[in-house]
């Protein structure tokens, strides 16, 4: 009693009390009482108690039904049917609510019945015992519908900790009662006041998408009671609820699909087409509009095959999703978008119409198809085209609805490839050609106008990857029209857009070339007149210089002027520094056309106009910089990134990094202590290296002297990153090998030094990340410097500590190492270490198996399962019978009330299986069963943890 009272008191501090602190408090030991053993006889008796305030009612409620759910198993097995006869009072005394309480009791018995097999509920299982139950208590029977309607949705509600093997046969007992249950709905139909709950139980069952053949349910009252709410003055919810569930019921596998379901097919299809005339009627309340749009969308959806027969009925179908696309809501209108995708996939797929005989045929037959949809494509256009126009109070929006709008033009866009698809992309753009020129008609110079002039051009730009890049009749007038348009922002964004969309048409067309100086024009007006046009414009010259490099190559001293004009600041240029990278980017793709000795001289000039901003900064000194924030200096560094990056002249670029070099060093020296700077740094290196390769010469000793020994001071973990770029270049180089074996061997030495704790790993993760990607190429391009040192084994040690990291990078970094140790003998160059290997891996074989057991059954997220199980698989594939022997220990350590003796055969088969050479995918279904019966509530989880100890590790040092 005195703990019924302290919830009491706990509730009303919680909901009543003016300190937040006290709030707090009442919370958490709420939150706390919740998890106790004590809390499922407080929370029955408190529910039971008639003084009660809805508060407390509303939390016992939630307590016990998740107490059923996820802690059932902390009662001994004599107290389910004390458990379960409670629960019916419960559900008897609360038949007229509180609704939230009566559906929280409602849950907890349906809960209760996943966890019970039905021979052990009694009665026949819980069906037959509510069919009893409803028979004799009748004025219970609400109660007793919403238990009925919640028990299959919590067939599939992984909240409750039951075994994956017992949710599996729950789901069957559920199918092998579906008669009963449904004649208990129908025996509830007489029940006026009950026709929808018994409507949305009806729904909830078909869910389960149990096969009852289609003529049964054509003549089902319960279908026909659904389908003649349809028509009623007020729209039925459930009966829409209904509906919708047997579209997709006929069209899902387990029913038998289409062709089987057909006869209730022909029963829906009138009925909803019947409610088309409602979609016009104004008089119809929006969210019922809402509702009819919904069934004719999940007609097209799930009758998408049948439809794209091109039947007459079908044309009706399409016809009606036509007007729904026309509503003016977009919520509405959008609910038809996924169809029109559907439909296009299936008319241009060639693989969509095999079953039409040979290659002509099936050609004839494709071009037939799309025949019959092209007005319907058309029309389509018409309809969503004008979605895009900016509304009149765009300046206004908030930034919500902004970014509403833009994912609205996304969507339509979408849309619109679509139905460029079916139609053609040149045939697409005379269409939308047309609204452009009747928009610029409405343009002139009135700044007012441009909206529609911008939403025809966005639809262009939409089709870009569809219109011929030969397209001789419509693109060239596009083109003379862009420069008459007023240079309203959002306008001239849309316009740069569409220059850089178009960029292959330039580069291909026959006059294609003759419009650059119009466009570069525009494009430089763009970069003068807003943040977004300047962004557009930056991007559309990227392009233009991407596509067209080979004929810009003759006007590298008018790009190079555009480019001093931009990012030099001697004109107004408004972009961004990130804007100004797309103009670098440009350049370097023409200069990479260059022949050599021309390249060369292009490539000094592109790298002089950022060494000259970027040797003002570092003459500053050491004491002015560390005041100056990174981006000041790192502005100019990303600039060589993209040179080095996208100028593909080996030769010359390592010529430039070698005279480079001084001042690249003075930033390393200067800003180490900068991880931002650094990163910049590193990744410009990263690219010249890449870029460079074994042109690179004596530069590249420097670089990795100078990275070793200011990592040991800094530990910036992109010094590890650009090693392990080093590593991929010049890893399989003689040449190299004393350097990289002295920077291999430091760089790890150190870092086992600093992670030397799964605290240490949570701390670093980066470092972790980056330092066992390192290992990993270490092990793929020069195992011949790697695993005979002496840091092999320390590295190893220390990957076993960190296997359990939340990081998920770093998780998967350090599986990844390991699974390429376990993985040598697939490597040429790894095999003849294999004995090497196997004195390390062999005495902490157990461990290391031990740890990827714990990180499978709930010291790691279940969305790693698949890279942790492959390391698992990878290791026994190794040390086959060994391993399995390391798995049996592991999983022995489990108590048997965590995993029975069943479930560990089953995974013990799998990794026998896999041991033997099945595949990776034969191994996934049982390591999600083990993982799943371990994780199944807190209780197990942390039994499973405490068992396997992955935190603990017993290394077993070696000489």
């Amino acid at each position: 009693m005195e703990l019924q009272n302290t919830v009491k008191e706990a509730l009303n501090a919680l909901y009543h009390h003016p300190d937040d602190e006290v709030r707090m408090q009442a919370d958490r030991w709420l939150q706390d009482f919740q998890r106790t053993i004590d809390a499922w006889q407080v929370a029955d008796n408190l529910l039971h108690d008639a003084t009660c305030n809805l508060e407390t009612l509303i939390f016992c409620s939630q307590t016990l039904r998740s107490k059923v759910q996820r802690d059932f198993e902390e009662l001994p097995s004599e107290a389910f049917r004390q458990l379960r006869d409670s629960l019916n009072n419960l559900l008897k005394k609360f038949h007229k609510g509180p609704p939230i309480v009566r559906t929280q009791i409602s849950i907890a018995v349906a809960a209760l019945a996943v966890h019970v097999p039905a021979e052990d509920w009694g009665d026949g299982g819980i069906i037959n015992w509510l069919r009893d139950e409803m028979n004799s208590h009748p004025e219970y029977i609400p109660g007793f519908l919403e238990l009925l309607t919640v028990l299959p949705e919590e067939a599939f509600n992984y909240k409750i900790a039951a075994r994956p093997e017992r949710r599996r046969h729950f789901e069957k007992e559920l199918t092998s009662q579906m008669e009963i249950a449904l004649n208990i709905l129908t025996a509830c139909l007489n029940i006026g006041e009950l026709k929808e709950q018994v409507l949305e139980a009806f729904a909830s069952w078909l869910r389960l998408k149990h096969g009852i053949p289609g003529p049964v349910l054509a003549t089902h009252p319960l279908v026909l009671t659904a389908l003649s709410s349809l028509n009623s003055d007020i729209l039925s919810e459930a009966s829409v609820n209904v509906v919708s569930e047997l579209i997709y019921y006929t069209a899902s596998g387990n029913s038998g699909g289409v062709s089987v379901q057909m006869p209730l097919i022909q029963v829906i299809v009138p009925q909803v087409m019947s409610l088309q005339a409602q979609l016009r009627d104004s008089s119809k309340d929006e969210e019922d509009v809402k509702a009819i749009a919904r069934l004719f969308a999940d007609m097209g959806d799930s009758y998408v095959e049948l439809i794209a027969t091109g039947s007459n009925e079908a044309m009706m179908i399409v016809n009606a999703l036509l007007e729904v696309a026309s509503l003016p809501e977009y919520d509405i209108a959008s609910m038809t978008f996924n169809f029109w995708h559907s439909l296009q996939v299936i008319l241009t797929k060639r693989n969509s119409n095999i079953s039409f005989g040979d290659e002509a045929s099936i050609e004839v037959e494709r071009n037939q198809r799309l025949q019959v949809f092209c007005q319907s494509y058309v029309s389509l256009v018409s309809l969503v085209s004008s979605r895009v126009q900016y509304p009149p109070d765009y300046q206004d929006l908030s930034y919500e609805d902004l970014k509403e709008f833009k994912q609205t033009r996304y969507a339509v866009a979408d849309v619109l490839s679509d139905a460029a698809s079916v139609l053609g992309g040149d045939a697409m753009l005379q269409i939308l050609y047309m609204k452009l020129v009747e928009a610029v008609s409405c343009c002139g110079n009135e700044q007012s106008e441009w909206r529609p002039a911008e939403a025809a051009l966005f639809c262009i730009q939409a089709i870009s990857n569809y219109v011929s890049v030969v397209e001789a009749n419509v693109m060239p007038q596009v083109m003379d029209l862009l420069s008459k348009l007023p240079h309203q922002p959002q306008l001239l964004q849309t316009v740069c857009l569409i220059i850089g969309a178009y960029s292959k048409w330039l580069d291909a067309a026959p006059s294609g070339f003759s419009k650059l100086p119009l466009v570069i024009d525009i494009l430089m007006s763009g970069m003068r007149t807003s943040e977004d046009s300047a962004a557009a414009a930056a991007l559309a010259f990227r392009h233009i210089c991407d596509d067209c490099r080979k004929k810009l190559c003759a006007y590298c001293k008018q790009l190079f002027h555009i480019y001093y004009t931009a990012v030099n600041g001697e004109g107004s240029f408004k972009g961004s520094a990130e804007d100004s990278l797309h103009l670098v980017e440009a350049l370097s793709m023409v200069v990479t056309e260059l022949p050599p000795e021309p390249a060369k001289d292009a490539l000094e000039e592109l790298c002089s106009s950022v060494v000259t901003p970027l040797q003002g900064v570092i003459n500053q000194g050491p004491e002015v910089l560390e005041k100056k924030h990174a981006r000041e200096l790192t502005v100019y560094i990303d600039r060589f990134a993209y040179i080095f990056r996208y100028v593909n002249h080996p030769a010359a670029v390592a010529d430039a990094i070698h005279r480079l070099w001084p001042i690249f060093k003075a930033i390393f020296d200067l800003c180490a202590w900068d991880m931002q700077t650094m990163e910049s740094l590193c990744r410009a290196c990263k690219y010249a290296v890449r870029t460079s390769g074994r042109f690179m010469g004596i530069t590249i000793g420097a670089m990795l002297e100078e990275i070793q020994g200011l990592y040991q001071q800094h530990h910036q973990p992109c010094f590890l990153y650009l090693s392990s770029e080093v590593i991929k270049i010049f890893g399989s180089d003689p040449s190299c090998a004393s350097y990289l074996k002295n920077m291999i061997e430091a760089l790890f030495k150190h870092t086992t030094c600093l992670l030397t704790s799964i605290k240490e790993f949570t701390t670093r993760p980066d470092i972790a990340d980056d330092c066992f990607l390192l290992a990993s190429r270490c092990i793929r391009y020069c195992p011949q410097l790697f695993i005979p040192s002496a840091v092999f084994p320390a590295l190893v040690d220390c990957s076993m500590i960190g296997i359990t990291v939340q990081h998920r990078e770093a998780s998967n970094s350090v599986l990844t190492f390991l699974s390429d140790i376990f993985d040598l003998a697939k490597s040429s160059k790894g095999e003849q270490f294999l004995s090497i290997r196997d004195s390390v891996i062999i005495p902490r074989g157990a461990t290391i198996t031990r740890v990827l057991v714990a990180a499978l059954t709930g010291a790691l997220p279940s969305s790693r399962l698949e890279t942790v199980a492959y390391a698992l698989l990878a290791l026994t594939r190794a040390y086959g019978m060994q391993a399995l022997e390391w798995a049996k220990e592991s999983v022995s350590l489990i108590p048997l009330t965590a995993v029975k003796e069943v479930e560990r055969s089953r995974f013990f088969e799998a990794l026998s299986d896999a041991a033997s050479g099945a595949h990776v995918n034969a191994l996934m279904a049982p390591v999600e069963e083990l993982s799943d019966v371990c994780r199944r509530n807190r209780t197990v989880q942390e039994i499973v943890q405490g068992s396997l100890k992955p935190l603990e590790l017993n290394l077993v040092p070696v000489s």
